[in-house]
């Protein structure tokens, strides 16, 4: 629910799961395996997406299986990045494709019924495309400088009004989103966040530490 205090909007929602948690790039099994339950732990994540685009088919296939029973446990979504075929081949919840992966509408045929997110960028044309190609949620971004990939587009608290306004399925935002700057997108109705470096790249924090930083 939505306080005041000090004449400001806080947010403070300690049961609605509103993380969409992004893998690493480069995973070490064993100890990833761990971190990863003592995170899932925090109920405060919807999905969990494993994104290793420079592994093999082989290798990314059986850490997925391993992360599958995890999120199981938690009631975490599984969501592989870039690839249909694999997703299908582990059973997990959906893909997330960009722009210049596999079309929605092929991708779809052969997931079926399974979850398919689109990153659309800064874009409203991207974010309409997928609407109407019935994607099951959209991420728009990046909206803060991050240390995961180089920002090549920029979006802001107007992309995010303006897009909502059009679609009518969940937006994911995306860039660079830390404890100190979560709120404002909460606050602005962005559905879920996209965090990935300050939880598994954070210099002051273990990955379990760094999750109960998002009440």
């Amino acid at each position: 629910m939505l306080l005041k205090e000090n004449g400001q909007k806080i947010l403070k929602n300690k049961t609605k799961k509103f993380i969409y948690l992004i893998s690493p790039e480069k995973i070490r099994e064993k100890s990833f395996l761990r971190s990863l339950e003592l995170v899932l732990k925090s109920n405060k994540i919807k999905y969990f997406q494993l994104r290793l685009k420079k592994e093999k088919f082989t290798r990314k296939f059986l850490i997925a299986k391993k992360i599958s029973k995890i999120c199981k446990k938690y009631n975490v979504k599984l969501i592989i990045n870039d690839d249909p075929y694999l997703t299908l081949k582990v059973n997990a919840d959906g893909c997330h494709l960009g722009q210049s992966d596999m079309c929605l509408i092929e991708a779809k045929k052969i997931l079926k019924n399974k979850l398919i997110g689109i990153t659309c960028h800064n874009s409203i044309k991207l974010a309409k495309e997928a609407y109407i190609n019935k994607a099951n949620y959209i991420a728009i971004g990046a909206f803060y400088k991050s240390i995961t990939k180089k920002v090549i587009y920029r979006a802001n608290i107007k992309t995010l009004t303006n897009i909502k306004k059009l679609v009518k399925i969940p937006i994911v935002v995306i860039g660079g989103i830390t404890q100190q700057n979560y709120k404002k997108l909460l606050l602005n109705k962005a559905d879920f966040l996209a965090i990935s470096s300050y939880i598994w790249k954070n210099k002051k924090l273990k990955p379990e530490q760094a999750i109960k930083k998002f009440i």
